[in-house]
């Protein structure tokens, strides 16, 4: 099994026509995605790497059916292109956009809460599940199947990581990129829940960094209702407090969200702490005897 995306996902790449959108979707079906369709104002009755274009989501999802939304749309009109895929009744919105305004996330969430619909991103790689579809922009060679669920608010520190993984002889259930900005439309406890509850899942790899308090959270959850082995790295170890690093979200303030304050919690709650990313695997496998 996985989570989130398998090879019953129909996915509709919204901005399409763009040079992000056209790559991305080549991508995406090289991997044996199923892509049905894609959105773009104005372009409608084209096709895009054989799939076709319709103006709007709602005639996408009216001719298509699609289960999951691809957003590749530019910062300023995200928000727009999440309440069209929410009112169009699409489950699953995958946002690689960055720079999406905070105030204009906070809207999309609260948005897309109260209608059904589950926000991955923004500013993620997406979602990977080897053997069934990926949705987003993770390198194709990377995966391989297996029991291992991987979440993660980094992006490429993920592709190294999972790429161990795979060389290790680890394969994966599904890869889950949170995105890196303040307020991100699933958690690392949202995340935790969906492989527990996914029996093919039989060890998690959660990768964090400095800022906010997630891994904490994510930790007292794990200590209070996780039974399957966790292994972590924190991002950011030797970052100077105060600092900015990348990532809108990776700010340490106040001495909260530092790299110690997360493995401290997180190995208190029985997760294994990874220093540096290539002893996760071994980690893994310790975990799995």
């Amino acid at each position: 099994m996985s989570v989130l995306v398998d090879g019953s996902s129909r996915i509709l790449v919204k901005g399409i026509t763009g040079h992000q959108g056209t790559i991305h979707t080549r991508g995406m079906k090289s991997f044996g995605t199923n892509v049905v369709a894609g959105d773009t104002p104005g372009k409608g009755g084209t096709t895009v790497e054989g799939v076709p274009v319709f103006n709007s989501t709602q005639e996408a999802v009216d001719a298509t059916k699609p289960n999951v939304a691809c957003l590749f749309v530019p910062a300023p009109y995200t928000k727009d292109a999440l309440f069209e895929t929410v009112d169009a009744g699409i489950p699953l919105a995958v946002i690689i956009t960055e720079h999406v305004p905070f105030h204009d996330m906070l809207d999309m969430l609260y948005y897309a809460k109260a209608n059904g619909t589950r926000i991955i991103g923004p500013n993620c790689p997406g979602v990977a599940t080897p053997g069934g579809a990926k949705v987003g922009i993770m390198p194709n060679v990377i995966f391989q199947k297996g029991n291992v669920g991987v979440v993660s608010r980094s992006g490429t520190l993920t592709y190294e990581i999972v790429n161990g993984l795979k060389e290790a002889g680890l394969g994966q259930t599904t890869c889950i990129g949170l995105g890196g900005d303040p307020v991100p439309g699933t958690t690392f406890i949202d995340a935790l829940e969906l492989f527990q509850n996914d029996p093919d899942t039989k060890a998690i790899v959660m990768v964090g960094e400095i800022g906010g308090v997630a891994e904490e959270e994510a930790a007292a959850y794990i200590k209070a209702k996780l039974d399957k082995p966790v292994v972590s790295y924190i991002a950011g170890i030797s970052a100077p407090p105060g600092k900015r690093m990348g990532h809108a979200g990776a700010i340490i303030t106040r001495g909260r969200g530092t790299a110690a304050s997360k493995m401290a919690a997180l190995t208190d709650a029985g997760a294994k702490v990874a220093k540096f990313p290539y002893e996760i695997p071994s980690l893994v496998k310790e975990s799995l005897r």
